[in-house]
């Protein structure tokens, strides 16, 4: 299915891409765009490769350790009864150990932190998707509120000529006061309408900087979402096995079940393999017994042998440790049927809200249409004198609303959908084939790291990835083509099928 989706979108977006002019922006340039700048995403990336490093953490008390230690020492007072005292010591020491059994703590504190590594895939994973559908929401927002800009601003214009031909019928009789009046109140009206409208699309393409980082150009509509599910049921079923953040949530939940075995580790015996040895130098101020020998000025040691820890009582400490990681767990456990609900709720609800989009924009498609005409025919009637001024004015603003409607059911039904597809664990950079550059992959740093044995390793200083927006300009409401509202019931649209599909 994953295949089918790639290769869907592809087609579509070359098929977009070569209808569109130049200087178009197109919804994947956007992908590619947050992708690749984008902080929040840029931010997890870095959260997966510091939980990469729980892993040779973990194995590192499975490894030997080897510590030296050495000393200096003027004993500025002799004591007055040792004859052999030295005036100055030096004294190094080397230790070996090597754990030979630790109750099971490294062995389960090892696959506790692999298994949260892969919690950590599927959270970003799931980033992705929320990032994505965020940018998919603040793209298709600024197509919708450039749309209502501009049909706003035509009745602005188109009641402004009725306002100045009412005051000329007046003139001359042909009108009422009361007909002026109404125009003018009906284009005040407009005029506040277009305000609201004109602060709503700053809005959206403040929120389109944020996220994809560069103010929008001009926005093409998106290709269809592919292989979207016929019923919830199907949506529901495809998101209990691949929705990234409930495969997260599952991960971190099987990793507590070793984290109980840590802490039942604690009071388990330990046994260390060590090897030590110590060299002594006396600088030649060891005193002898009087009898004319010279003892060594030197002196040295080595040992071998196995150590046992076997703790007896420590207060009650891994009782508690123990309960605490069962607690832990408890939380785990319950984490993933919220998830879970959680995840139900948005396929369902994101199902229903793109098949109801889709009804009504077939609806809005027919209401734009009928309003349309009947425009025409309050106009033409209204020359014969058989229509008032208000009926002229209430038919724009019929129009007006359908078409406002029709732009918005657009737009909810495409966040809808792709919500859809994010619900299904379906929307992320590998699915939608992302062509701004090699994708990225968290497996590559985590096999980097994860064998790393040398202490004296790092990675060059961190250094921010995203851009900056400080320098973007303030966006505004300019507007500089007419939206192409369809009328045909029967048009494509991008949501993905039509609401007559079963």
């Amino acid at each position: 299915m994953m295949s089918r989706l790639r290769n869907k979108w592809l087609v579509g977006a070359a098929l977009a891409a070569l209808a569109v002019p130049a200087s178009a922006e197109t919804l994947r340039e956007a992908l590619v765009k947050a992708y690749a700048t984008n902080p929040t995403l840029n931010a997890q990336r870095a959260n997966v490769r510091a939980i990469d490093e729980n892993v040779p953490i973990a194995r590192a008390s499975a490894l030997p350790g080897v510590q030296l230690q050495s000393t200096y020492n003027e004993n500025v007072v002799l004591p007055v009864t040792a004859f052999t005292a030295p005036a100055r010591t030096s004294q190094t020491q080397a230790s070996l150990t090597f754990p030979l059994y630790a109750g099971g703590a490294v062995k389960n504190s090892i696959a506790a932190a692999e298994t949260r590594v892969e919690a950590g895939r599927a959270s970003l994973r799931g980033t992705e998707a929320d990032l994505f559908s965020a940018v998919v929401g603040a793209y298709m927002d600024v197509i919708r509120d450039e749309a209502i800009v501009a049909l706003n601003r035509q009745n602005v214009k188109v009641l402004d000529v009725n306002l100045q031909a009412s005051k000329d019928r007046f003139q001359v009789g042909d009108l009422t006061r009361t007909d002026v009046a109404q125009s003018d109140a009906r284009l005040a009206l407009a005029q506040s309408q277009l305000e609201t409208a004109q602060s709503r699309l700053i809005t959206s393409r403040e929120s389109y900087v944020r996220l994809v980082g560069s103010p929008p150009a001009t926005l093409e509509t998106p290709p269809p979402l592919p292989n979207l599910p016929r019923d919830p049921d199907t949506a529901v079923a495809i998101a209990l096995e691949e929705n990234p953040t409930l495969l997260a949530a599952e991960k971190n939940r099987d990793a507590t079940k070793f984290d109980i075995g840590v802490a039942r580790a604690t009071r388990l015996p330990k046994l260390d393999a060590v090897a030590a040895g110590s060299y002594t130098n006396y600088f030649g101020t060891l005193g002898g017994f009087g009898t004319g020998l010279n003892p060594p000025q030197y002196d040295r040691s080595a040992q071998l042998g196995l150590r046992l820890t076997l703790p007896l009582y420590q207060g009650g400490g891994p009782t508690a440790r123990v309960r605490q990681a069962q607690a832990r767990r408890s939380q785990a456990l319950e984490q993933v049927t919220e998830t879970e609900r959680a995840i139900i709720a948005q396929a369902r609800s994101a199902y229903a809200v793109w098949r109801s989009s889709l009804e009504v924009i077939q609806s809005a498609q027919v209401a734009v249409s009928a309003n349309a005409l009947a425009l025409e025919g309050v106009k033409a009637e209204n020359s014969v004198g058989n229509r008032t001024i208000l009926e002229i004015l209430n038919a724009e603003q019929e129009l007006l609303n359908s078409k406002v409607t029709l732009v918005t059911a657009q737009r909810d039904a495409y966040v809808a959908g792709f919500a859809l597809l994010a619900a299904m664990g379906h929307a992320e950079a590998k699915d939608l084939g992302l062509d701004g550059g090699p994708l990225y992959d968290p497996v590559a740093n985590y096999k980097r790291v994860r064998n790393t044995i040398w202490d004296w390793g790092n990675d060059p200083a961190p250094a921010a990835v995203s851009t900056s927006t400080a320098q973007t300009p303030a966006q505004n409401a300019d507007v500089t083509r007419i939206p192409d509202v369809p009328v045909d019931s029967n048009a494509p649209n991008p949501a993905g099928v039509t609401p007559r599909q079963k």
